[in-house]
């Protein structure tokens, strides 16, 4: 008996402290991006960052039920911490898909409220969300029932004609009552008729203070910004402002080493920036089995792009990448002509 309680509360402690984890984690998190945050480029961001939290790309929870699941949600354990971000609508389904999610050992499962697509208002989820707060509500409350793994939502400060210092409050004090305590706010309203998906990531005015606003008037919620964050100092500029989390999406992609290379040094205060040649060569092993696996190069090295973004030998590393690692039968004898780029251009600043 006291053998079953004492496993019982080992369980719990474990799981309190995976949830302390999480928490720590969402201070810099990195943007569920469609066609970009697969597995590998998660697995170049862990390289680089240690602590920061990785987000999927947008699964449907139809997707997650009916489809291929090693495909759509497989990812490596050095991947953690690591979050599952759904798409839907129907409490039922995505309770079901966030209890397949957190059996894969998802960390987080998080309900996307802010994708301003067709596709997904045809769906009637993503930012149309934000005009349904109880129907969220719903939602989060089914898919908190089904794990035991945090449930968050990622939100608009509002859509189309909505006045956000109204919306996004009521959205806030309704959703939240329903369990979520962390919520990701991209600090743009979106426009569901008349801009593109683009368009509404940078047409509509940033409002930051408003998110800073939410969080003074919603103490209790953990509050992270999103949206036209473009670099580490940003970042911390808004923890320091009293901001629970940043998540940064295109720059930490196109940017890895500037947004992620010395962030677990500043704001966690762990480990070293490594050098992107250093990142290169730790991912060289993860490289060579993918290709093992039948992969092709490319699949991986795409991401790779921008890890000498401002650097000596940049553009040779991009081209070398661009042209060569996209070809049939591409190898690792293509990083190495690409690394040689770096090296001279280095040997010659």
């Amino acid at each position: 008996m006291r053998q079953e309680r004492d496993k019982h509360l080992s369980a719990n402690t474990l799981t309190e402290n995976k949830k302390d984890n999480i928490v720590s984690a969402t201070k810099l998190s990195i943007a569920p991006m469609m066609d970009w945050t697969d597995r590998h480029c998660r697995r170049l961001h862990r390289v680089i960052s240690a602590r920061a939290l990785l987000y999927t790309e947008m699964v449907t929870d139809r997707a997650v039920i009916h489809g291929d699941r090693d495909r759509l949600l497989g990812f490596d354990p050095v991947e953690h911490p690591v979050a599952l971000q759904l798409g839907g609508s129907d409490p039922a389904l995505l309770a079901e898909a966030a209890r397949i999610g957190a059996d894969r050992g998802y960390d987080e499962i998080n309900l996307n409220c802010g994708c301003p697509s067709d596709r997904v208002q045809s769906g009637c989820f993503g930012a149309v969300l934000m005009e349904r707060p109880t129907l969220v509500a719903e939602c989060v409350a089914a898919m908190g029932a089904a794990v035991d793994v945090p449930v968050t939502v990622k939100c608009r400060i509002g859509v189309d004609e909505q006045d956000p210092r109204d919306a996004l409050p009521r959205f806030l004090e309704t959703v939240s009552a329903a369990g979520v305590s962390r919520f990701v706010i991209h600090a743009r309203k979106a426009w569901l008729q008349g801009l593109s998906p683009k368009e509404n990531r940078e047409v509509p005015p940033l409002d930051y203070p408003l998110v800073a606003e939410m969080k003074r008037a919603f103490p209790h919620l953990t509050i992270c910004v999103n949206g036209g964050i473009n670099s580490l100092d940003e970042a911390i500029g808004f923890l320091e402002a009293g901001l629970d989390g940043v998540m940064i999406g295109r720059a930490a992609y196109h940017q890895p080493m500037e947004v992620l290379g010395a962030a677990d040094q500043r704001i966690w205060g762990e480990g070293r920036e490594k050098s992107p040649v250093e990142v290169v060569e730790e991912m060289l092993p993860y490289l060579e089995a993918h290709l093992a696996r039948g992969g092709r190069l490319h699949q991986v090295t795409r991401h790779m792009l921008g890890l000498f973004s401002g650097r000596p030998g940049a553009r040779g590393w991009r081209r070398v990448l661009s042209t060569e690692a996209v070809k049939d039968g591409a190898g690792m004898q293509v990083l190495t002509r690409a690394l040689a780029e770096v090296g001279a251009a280095a040997a010659a600043a």
